[in-house]
């Protein structure tokens, strides 16, 4: 017997689903090289052409960066490495990266940052300083994503305001005049939808047009969760999961972003000119993990799914 009628409608998807599938194409992930080395095979778990950015931390060679970088796009995805400023000597360093990922890898694109470090190791200590380079429009580079900070940024604005934070949103917002590269504004992680809203519509009352990709934690343990939000200088909203670590029913289960993304895709859904575009993961319980939470909740199929 057939599990179908033939003239049987297939069930539509509830609207907040459509919205969801709608939010979620052409997302993107974050991986670094140890965790990339885990994964046999991209195009098992990825849409075809998603964007995989390559967080560079303190210590990783640039070595080891090319060759994930080259392995990835040779899977047929769009690479996107970091440029971390306080990880940059000189100038001399940046062209030599920039020529390396270009040469063995065929990069054109960029995440420019001020990156992790307290202090800078060489003449480089903000995103600002690599783009006024000159080096990436010179080599042709397509696309240039820079920081956003939706809560803020103490790092930047130790007292808490958001000066420096907003006055560096207003210099990349000039600059994006001055390059042919197309810009984004990849955020921080966060939990709370209305304040990101609230912070996206106050961009474009500011004059601030460069698309917002939204940064995402994939499903984890909420202690991992926990942890990671701690470390990376999440803002106010990391209340959403203080207030869940007091309910012990829930303290072993994973954390979802399902309601935060809900949220946002309904947003957008009722207004098409949201400045929130694209969906940005960081995938904190696992590459794995992440994509099959994405599968599972509307995100494209796999490039090459794996025969059961």
């Amino acid at each position: 017997m057939a599990l179908f009628s033939r003239h049987k409608k297939p069930t539509p998807l509830r609207a907040e689903n459509a919205e969801l599938r709608a939010f979620l194409k052409d997302y993107s992930i974050e991986v670094m090289p140890r965790t990339a080395e885990k994964i046999e095979d991209f195009r098992t778990i990825l849409p075809a052409e998603t964007r995989v950015y390559i967080a560079h931390i303190e210590g990783t060679p640039i070595e080891d960066m090319v060759a994930t970088a080259r392995r990835i796009a040779a899977e047929g995805f769009r690479v996107m490495p970091h440029f971390p400023a306080r990880l940059i000597k000189d100038k001399a360093m940046l062209a030599d990266w920039i020529a390396r990922y270009q040469g063995e890898a065929g990069v054109d694109q960029a995440l420019v940052l001020a990156g992790g470090l307290n202090k800078a190791i060489g003449e480089y200590d903000n995103s600002m300083q690599l783009l006024e380079s000159g080096l990436f429009d010179k080599a042709g580079f397509s696309r240039l994503h820079v920081a956003g900070h939706p809560e803020g940024n103490k790092d930047i604005d130790p007292d808490g305001s958001r000066r420096e934070v907003d006055a560096a949103l207003s210099w990349k917002q000039e600059f994006s005049k001055r390059t042919d590269a197309k810009m984004a504004l990849v955020t921080q992680f966060c939990f709370e939808s209305g304040p990101v809203i609230e912070w996206a519509n106050g961009l474009v009352a500011r004059g601030i047009d460069i698309p917002v990709h939204i940064g995402v934690a994939g499903p984890a343990k909420l202690q991992t969760m926990i942890k990671f939000s701690i470390a990376c200088g999440v803002g106010p909203s990391l209340r959403v999961l203080q207030r869940r670590a007091k309910d012990v029913t829930k303290l072993l289960m994973p954390f979802e972003p399902g309601s935060f993304l809900a949220d946002l895709a309904a947003h957008r859904a009722k207004n098409p000119d949201f400045n929130i575009t694209n969906v940005h993961f960081f995938p904190l319980g696992g590459i794995k993990a992440n994509t099959t939470w994405t599968l599972e909740n509307g995100g494209a199929a796999p490039a090459s799914p794996l025969q059961s």
